[in-house]
């Protein structure tokens, strides 16, 4: 079953799609009940995390070569992601430590599921463009629970900046630190 799956790239990346948006969807749905947010949140990223197994770590954009460099992508990605908090008039929440560390375990879960595994799926059933593309667009489907219709274009807008770095630089360090940094902020 598994080879035949491997054998079938396009029917690998509908699973694995399926896969992560039936993850990101629990999540969300979890994470909306009162006092089971961290739970979720951290339960959730550790499923994301997990669709990761078995791909080897080159093909999710994993690697420890220039690492100095991807840490520093990362930082300027993060940065990027907060322009529009930026604007925003007030300061940003200070997140209790337990959502801190949900809101990392997320933001790694997302990254390795989506611009890793999904990504990698994705651009062997079609390419880099089908990869960057449908990314961004189940990434911003996946966000239509748990975040207002008016700022999915903001979140598709990240999710493009995210499959990019991962096509352009063929890395994923980046875009996890980005991640993590906007999420802690936001």
């Amino acid at each position: 079953m598994i080879a035949a799956v491997q054998a079938r790239p396009a029917l690998r990346a509908a699973l694995v799609a399926s896969l992560v948006l039936v993850l990101e969807w629990s999540r969300a749905l979890g994470a909306a009940q009162p006092g089971f947010t961290v739970v979720a949140l951290l339960l959730g990223g550790i499923a994301l995390a997990a669709v990761a197994i078995g791909w080897p770590a080159d093909r999710l954009g994993l690697g420890r070569s220039r690492l100095g460099l991807r840490l520093i992508g990362g930082c300027a990605l993060g940065a990027v992601l907060l322009l529009p908090a930026a604007v925003r008039s007030g300061t940003a929440p200070l997140l209790p430590a337990g959502l801190a560390m949900a809101a990392i375990a997320v933001s790694i879960g997302e990254e390795l599921a989506f611009r890793g595994a999904l990504y990698a799926a994705l651009e062997d059933a079609g390419g880099a463009p089908l990869a960057v593309l449908g990314t961004t667009l189940l990434w911003t489907l996946a966000h239509a629970l748990s975040h207002p219709p008016e700022f999915l274009p903001a979140v598709a807008a990240a999710g493009f900046l995210l499959a990019l770095w991962r096509w352009a630089c063929r890395d994923l360090v980046a875009p996890i630190v980005g991640h993590a940094i906007a999420d802690l902020a936001l």
